[in-house]
């Protein structure tokens, strides 16, 4: 089948979610045409052909939090520039490709040329979950507000489509039909890593010169392996128990693979590898992005972790260090068969669509 398969480039865990999928369907046989935007496109274009770059949305974040009002006026300047290039491109496709079927991450221009073209299209991501799943007041304690302006958001990007695949480590009720939930996808670095418990904790902040932080994770006594902290360097920086290094992606996955907990934001890539791993962890949402603190909180609800609104306060982390037990033992009971049961999803349906069973 000739599919047509389109990746928001707004953060990494897209377009290495969608690696995954797009590697199943290559060896399912499957024709593919990518529409990438951001940084997804380099990435995908160094495992597949056919990648094609597009305008995309993006975000723009200081200080560890959304700035609504640039990323509103960055978007609108570059929709406007990026539109006649995304329409150029769709004419190539409708020449040349022809596809039979659509599949977007999160993405919309992929997701208007199925409607356009009354072509079957399957949602796959994580954001879906805000829209078509039912949360309760614990989840959503004091941030109403913030909830429905993300919900309105994410039911505004991708309606309608003829299913949607969510992956998620927590369960809500399902609100909506055409709806499944399912474990996170992992990368096959992850699916093959060698799991163990060490004594270390893993550091993932972008916060650079950030002494208060380092002073508090000095106090822990544990080693820490810090990652994005000093984001020049080439070689490892030891001082004490902190242990600055310089991103290697086989290195972080080890040490991911390796540690006793894990200090990072609350983006759902990482936490999701987290709790496969069944590493406990501490999460720090970016503010007003409603969809980390929502990963942030069920993690917390679930027992696998710890959601916190700022690293400011040094109880915070050693709060989490001494809970790190409590959540093992939680997460000991935490299981997913790799990536199965969403790939022969995906697979029924297109099976389906091949068959023209709606």
């Amino acid at each position: 089948m000739k599919i047509l398969y389109g990746v928001v480039g707004e953060g990494m865990g897209h377009a290495m979610r969608s690696r995954v999928m797009l590697e199943h369907l290559v060896g399912q046989g499957h024709e593919l045409e990518i529409m990438a935007s951001g940084r997804a496109v380099e990435f995908l274009k160094k495992r597949f052909e056919g990648v094609n770059r597009i305008h995309g949305l993006h975000m723009i974040y200081e200080e560890n939090r959304v700035r609504r009002g640039k990323t509103f006026l960055s978007n609108a300047v570059a929709s406007a520039a990026g539109l006649p290039k995304n329409i150029a491109a769709y004419f190539d496709l409708i020449k040349d490709f022809r596809p039979e079927m659509v599949i977007s991450d999160f993405e919309s221009w992929t997701y208007l040329y199925a409607k356009m073209h009354r072509l079957p299209i399957i949602s796959v991501d994580n954001m879906q979950i805000l829209n078509r799943c039912t949360h309760g007041p614990d989840i959503l304690r004091g941030d109403d507000a913030e909830f429905h302006i993300a919900r309105l958001f994410v039911k505004g990007k991708l309606p309608f489509c003829d299913h949607y695949l969510i992956t998620s480590f927590f369960r809500p009720p399902i609100r909506k039909p055409k709806t499944s939930l399912f474990p996170p996808i992992l990368r096959p670095e992850i699916l093959s890593a060698d799991r163990r418990r060490g004594e270390h904790l893993i550091v993932y902040q972008t916060a650079e010169g950030n002494t208060s932080l380092s002073d508090t994770l000095t106090r822990t006594g544990l080693e820490c392996r810090i990652y994005g902290m000093r984001r020049g360097i080439t070689e490892e920086q030891v001082e004490g128990n902190l242990r600055y290094r310089p991103f290697s992606e086989a290195g972080f996955i080890d040490d991911l693979a390796s540690a006793r907990g894990v200090i990072a934001g609350g983006g759902f890539t990482l936490m999701g590898e987290a709790v496969y791993l069944r590493k406990p962890m501490l999460a720090v949402p970016i503010r007003h992005q409603f969809e980390q603190v929502l990963n942030a909180r069920y993690l917390e609800k679930d027992g696998y972790g710890k959601a916190a609104d700022s690293l400011d306060d040094p109880a915070t982390i050693l709060d989490f260090v001494d809970a790190i037990p409590q959540c093992e033992e939680k997460l000991a009971g935490y299981s997913q068969d790799g990536n199965r049961l969403i790939l022969e999803a995906v697979d029924h349906l297109l099976d389906k669509a091949a068959a023209g069973v709606p």
